[in-house]
């Protein structure tokens, strides 16, 4: 039925939009991940206040399922400590990576939780398949990534 024959009266106010798929890997994060996921679920409480004062359901819907999923996201977050050493050995959660290609490309990024993760700002997520690639190695290790061959160059704290 079109929305425009349901009376204002049949809507209860309390739309529910189905949760957000959770990944199912253990939800690492870096301690800034965690100050992330905290401060997007203090956004959204605010937001929620904002929809109920403007009386918009679809507003609450949408802030209801976000907070559902970063609650939970919190709940399960496990914090992954950077490491007191200057220079880590090998590639790990946390570290930044630059990798040298056979083609002499050079690609830089850190291993960051799912929720932190931004490929476009260096954060690759460490489920991802260069993550995952990289995880292990060390300076001078050649790694087949996605089918081109990659150096470790550098392995940052």
């Amino acid at each position: 039925m079109s929305r425009a024959f349901v009376r204002e009266s049949d809507h209860d106010g309390d739309e529910q939009l189905p949760d957000k798929a959770v990944s199912p890997h253990p939800n690492l994060v870096t301690p800034e991940g965690l100050r992330l996921i905290e401060e997007q679920i203090r956004l959204l409480a605010a937001a929620r206040r904002q929809a109920r004062a403007a009386d918009d359901p679809a507003g609450l819907a949408r802030t209801a399922r976000e907070l559902r999923y970063f609650t939970q996201r919190r709940a399960s977050a496990r914090v992954v400590e950077p490491s007191p050493s200057p220079a880590p050995v090998a590639v790990r959660f946390g570290v930044r990576v630059t990798l040298r290609f056979a083609d002499g490309t050079l690609q830089a990024f850190r291993i960051v939780g799912e929720d932190q993760a931004d490929p476009a700002a260096g954060l690759l997520s460490w489920v991802s398949p260069l993550a995952t690639a990289a995880i292990g190695a060390e300076i001078g290790d050649v790694l087949e990534i996605l089918g081109r061959e990659a150096q470790v160059l550098a392995v940052e704290g």
